[in-house]
């Protein structure tokens, strides 16, 4: 659900300070290494 939300927020380019969010999920266990490292790809290409 979380990861669904973040993925939906990068597509709609809402990314202001997401990527410390997404830090500080992983760190957290909320979301998979293959889902940061997803949402991390998807961030860099925003950009």
């Amino acid at each position: 659900m979380l990861y669904r939300t973040l993925k939906r927020m990068i597509e709609r380019g809402q990314t202001d300070g997401i990527e410390s969010k997404l830090d500080i999920f992983y760190a957290a266990g909320k979301i998979s290494e293959a889902e940061y490292s997803e949402l991390i790809g998807m961030l860099s290409t925003q950009r």
